[in-house]
């Protein structure tokens, strides 16, 4: 069947295990994913208040990632463009290219404005818009050219040198999470936050856009076919009951992890500008859409699929706790994945440690996934060994 899988993560804190600890387990897992064929590792980016992100600074965790890794792509997903300055993420993204060589990927987004007002800057949808703008064409333009050339009203730059490149020309491959329109428009791959339901239709969206602006049959800018995927939290046991019975209690902790500390932080300052947005999103961790945005399904966001996971207790697989989340045994998952490679998509993207999940939990789904479940879906599985 060819469908290739990939991983993201938080990296949230584990209950009773310092920093190091946290870290270290973290790179051997991606080590065993290494070894298993896992296609990329995406690494989301959250910064205080949030307390569901332990390696906010993705780069300096994928560069050490790429020392302990042969194999596996390694990407951002996504970098919060409006938060960085272009001409640092053209340096660091040559770098982490070359310590991988050529293993990295670009994820990019444009965050929300409540997580703009704590950066310290104007917490509004257009500013914070035409900031995510600027910042994709100054890093396209950089890593393409020897000299940077740009003039917006954000950033300037004048016959700029640029000595600093990525192995990958123009530049790694590029992601957009959560919009398969936005994807398309722009040529990169896509991961979208939804259910088994969404994926089918988004898929479909997705290759339609693409044909409309890419071109009927044009493969990425690296000569890929473009990637569309869906993210679901997992847990796997022996059995549907004990994967449930993990699966529950962590699915509260991440909820708690995701959206709590942000929203007590924003009403201890008494910040009700972020209490809810024009659109329905739902106390500004997406924030209002700029009106030269392009259009996106209504609802589609993080907080709407938990409120679908957590009205769906009567789906017929008895592990499809809801919309994001799946918990079960790898026969129960091979029942999921058998729905999920006739939506269209192509790519699988599995979050494997997630709320009170532990580490040891954690590689238990791996290595059942992994031995039990990939081998069923993928071209050529890869010997995978204990260490």
């Amino acid at each position: 069947m060819g469908l290739q899988f990939g991983v993201f993560d938080h990296i949230e804190p584990e209950e009773g295990k310092p920093l190091t600890e946290t870290y270290e387990n973290r790179l051997k897992q991606i080590e065993y994913m290494d070894r298993a064929g896992f296609y990329c590792y995406h690494l989301a980016e959250h910064h205080t208040p949030a307390i569901h992100s332990l390696a906010p600074s993705q780069n300096v965790f994928l560069a050490a990632a790429s020392q302990r890794t042969t194999n596996i792509h390694l990407a951002p997903c996504v970098y919060v463009l409006p938060l960085h300055h272009p001409l640092r993420l053209i340096e660091e993204i040559s770098m982490v290219d070359t310590l991988s060589n050529g293993r990295m990927e670009i994820g990019v987004g444009r965050g929300g404005e409540m997580e703009a007002f704590f950066w310290g800057q104007e917490a509004t949808a257009e500013s914070n818009y035409e900031r995510y703008q600027e910042t994709l064409a100054v890093i396209q333009n950089g890593l393409s050219n020897d000299r940077l050339n740009f003039q917006g009203s954000v950033y300037n730059f004048d016959d700029l040198p640029m000595f600093m490149h990525s192995v990958q020309k123009p530049y790694p491959p590029m992601w957009y999470m959560r919009n398969a329109e936005t994807a398309a428009i722009n040529g990169m791959n896509t991961i979208i936050v939804g259910s088994l339901d969404s994926i089918g239709p988004e898929a479909k969206r997705y290759k339609e856009k693409w044909e409309e602006h890419q071109g009927k049959g044009t493969l990425t800018i690296h000569g890929k076919e473009p990637k569309i995927g869906l993210t679901v939290h997992m847990v796997l046991a022996e059995t549907d009951e004990e994967a449930i019975a993990i699966a529950t209690p962590a699915w509260e902790q991440y909820r708690y992890n995701l959206a709590a500390p942000r929203r007590i932080e924003a009403e201890r300052r008494g910040l009700d500008r972020f209490m809810s947005t024009k659109d329905g999103q739902g106390f500004g961790f997406v924030g209002n859409r700029p009106a030269d945005a392009p259009a996106r399904e209504l609802r589609r966001d993080i907080d709407a699929e938990i409120e679908k996971f957590d009205s769906s207790h009567s789906t017929q697989n008895p592990g499809r706790l809801g919309g994001v989340a799946m918990a079960g045994s790898p026969a129960s998952m091979r029942e999921y994945l058998d729905e999920y490679v006739q939506s269209g998509a192509n790519y699988y993207v599995c979050s494997f440690q997630w709320g009170s999940i532990t580490s040891d939990q954690a590689m238990r789904s791996i290595r059942l996934f992994t031995e039990e479940v990939m081998p069923h879906y993928v071209d050529a599985p890869a010997e995978v060994s204990a260490d």
